[in-house]
């Protein structure tokens, strides 16, 4: 692929992520906020999105990308978390946790049904992962 195509193919990409996915049916809105191929780290690429919790909400369990390392954050509020078969922990403002490749994520969800809470999460992630997360069916688990 020449550059020009490769410039094209990232600009489509941030124009796609730019929109916030809502999910309405878990209390959830993931918003992409940054995207960009590591230059000194070949076919590696560093992808933000902000995800936002209203009070109660949750994300659906799920299986990060099998390249995908995390980094989370919590911007505000406080949030409740499993990673694999770990235990579960409530995350506060300012804390935060790691997740490596390929874990799986049953728990991620506002630890409160009155304030709303927002996460950061930072992914190290195979710049040819187009699924950064694969909702887990309840007898996948």
């Amino acid at each position: 692929m020449q550059m020009p195509s490769i410039l094209a193919a990232c600009a489509a990409l941030a124009i796609a992520a730019a929109t916030p996915a809502p999910a309405h049916e878990t209390g959830q809105t993931v918003t992409p906020t940054f995207q960009q191929a590591i230059t000194n780290i070949p076919g590696k690429s560093l992808i933000a999105v902000v995800v936002d919790y209203a009070p109660g909400g949750a994300s659906p369990s799920h299986i990060h990308a099998k390249s995908a390392f995390i980094f989370g954050y919590v911007l505000s509020g406080e949030i409740e978390s499993q990673v694999n078969d770990g235990p579960t922990r409530v995350y506060r403002t300012g804390e935060s946790f790691y997740e490596t490749p390929g874990s799986r994520h049953p728990v991620s969800r506002n630890a409160s049904k009155t304030t709303p809470a927002k996460l950061l999460a930072v992914f190290v992630v195979d710049t040819d992962d187009k699924e950064l997360t694969t909702p887990v069916k309840q007898n996948d688990r």
